[in-house]
């Protein structure tokens, strides 16, 4: 019961710590409104569809918890007894990606299914119950083990928000995503177990689990939503080979299965070597240098790469490769998730809120900075080990103005009524 007190009483002494991200992700947005050039209207419409309160929740929540992390390394905040990087990973994961992936897909089944997602009162219930999640760790006095009942209640509910339009539906494609969503559930109810001392796994366990299912659904939607919005924007026809489009996430599941129950060893890094030639060869098949013009395109990419750069990652670090594990965690996190969540979040935003498909220009900026941060976090240490701490606050920062960017340029679009006067 050492665990289960150490995970609870560290947040008394520190609100937080944290990394990754998450959702995100790719996931097949159909671009269905028409752009309008904006126009000036009043008031507020925070909870007019899923994108609004969680993309600028989860912006603003990357910032908050790198700079508390931050905090926690420079020593000017003490965690508790648990290690830092187990709660610091948590709520990166189940806090700023899982955010970012509500918001997403309560848009995207909006589109995919045409009815209606909750908006309104039913979209606050779901906001506060991700929210709740995130606070009950502040209570003092909350027993732990009501902690992670409320913190695990909320993957629940979206996957059923998700499943029931599409079931009415009938779309077989995307049933996997409320069964990748309850996959989430379950990965987080292992960190709380581990945490209260009722498993004898490590966090750890829920926690890559929790990451490898993020990247599975990079991986599934990746191959709908890049190559099509690279098309229709570019007029361009993207290569799609059936054997490689086949093995994506076949050879991804399989390879993140060996790396969850066996990081070492011959075997894993062979499947994990799979994976990333054939996640490269089916990136190389979408490249057009034509997209290198258009950021929102270029950012997307970008994140994918990332995903294959992590594979094989993995592989060295199934092989023995020293500092290889933690770049390929961070190559997926900080990299795949921290990217494309990003990338999309500016696209989604602008596209339902009627805007043109044109970010501002300081967004740029941002698409840049969140690279930066993701390289800096990956090669440091695998290139610099001596530099391990130095390379961690740096990312740190990079990723900071990254998110910080993306919060003060889309709050305003969030928070306000669609230009073109459309729901949503």
């Amino acid at each position: 019961m050492a665990a289960s007190r150490s995970l609870y009483s560290s947040v008394g002494h520190c609100p937080a710590l944290f990394i990754f991200q998450t959702c995100i992700m790719a996931t097949p947005l159909r671009d269905i409104e028409t752009p309008t050039r904006p126009s000036s209207r009043a008031g507020l419409a925070p909870f007019a569809l899923g994108f609004r309160p969680f993309f600028l929740s989860a912006g603003i929540y990357a910032v908050l918890m790198m700079g508390l992390w931050l905090a926690v390394l420079s020593g000017h905040l003490t965690p508790g007894a648990l290690a830092p990087a187990a709660w610091h990973g948590h709520e990166m994961v189940f806090g700023f990606a899982v955010a970012v992936i509500a918001g997403f897909l309560l848009t995207a089944a909006q589109n995919w299914t045409g009815i209606a997602m909750p908006s309104g009162r039913p979209l606050v219930v779901l906001f506060v119950l991700w929210l709740a999640g995130r606070l009950s760790f502040l209570v003092p006095g909350l027993p732990a083990p009501l902690v992670a009942a409320i913190d695990v209640s909320f993957l629940p509910a979206l996957a059923l928000a998700i499943a029931l339009p599409v079931h009415r539906a009938r779309q077989l494609h995307n049933y996997p995503f409320p069964v990748l969503l309850l996959a989430l559930a379950v990965a987080n109810a292992l960190v709380h177990l581990a945490a209260l001392g009722w498993i004898t796994a490590s966090v750890n366990l829920g926690l890559h689990l929790a990451v490898y299912v993020v990247v599975m659904m990079i991986v599934l939607m990746g191959g709908r939503v890049i190559p099509s919005f690279t098309d229709n924007k570019l007029r361009t026809r993207a290569r799609r080979w059936k054997t490689i489009e086949l093995l994506a996430p076949l050879s991804a599941l399989v390879a993140l299965l060996a790396a969850l129950v066996a990081p070492s060893g011959t075997v894993t890094a062979l499947l994990a070597a799979l994976a990333a030639s054939v996640h490269f060869v089916r990136l190389a098949g979408w490249y057009t240098p034509k997209f290198w013009s258009v950021p929102l395109l270029w950012i997307l990419h970008l994140g994918y790469a990332w995903i294959a750069l992590g594979f094989a990652l993995l592989a060295l670090a199934a092989a023995g490769l020293p500092g290889a594990a933690s770049s390929a965690l961070h190559a997926f996190t900080a990299g795949g998730i921290g990217v494309l969540t990003l990338g999309m979040m500016a696209r989604v935003s602008l596209g339902h809120t009627g805007r043109m498909l044109e970010p501002p220009p300081v967004m740029t900026l941002a698409f840049v900075a969140i690279n930066l941060a993701a390289l800096i976090r990956v090669a440091l240490p695998l290139a610099f080990p001596a530099f391990h701490l130095p390379g961690m606050t740096a990312a740190g920062l990079v990723w900071i103005a990254a998110f910080g960017l993306f919060a003060a340029v889309y709050a305003p679009m969030l928070l306000r009524p669609r230009v073109d006067g459309k729901p949503g």
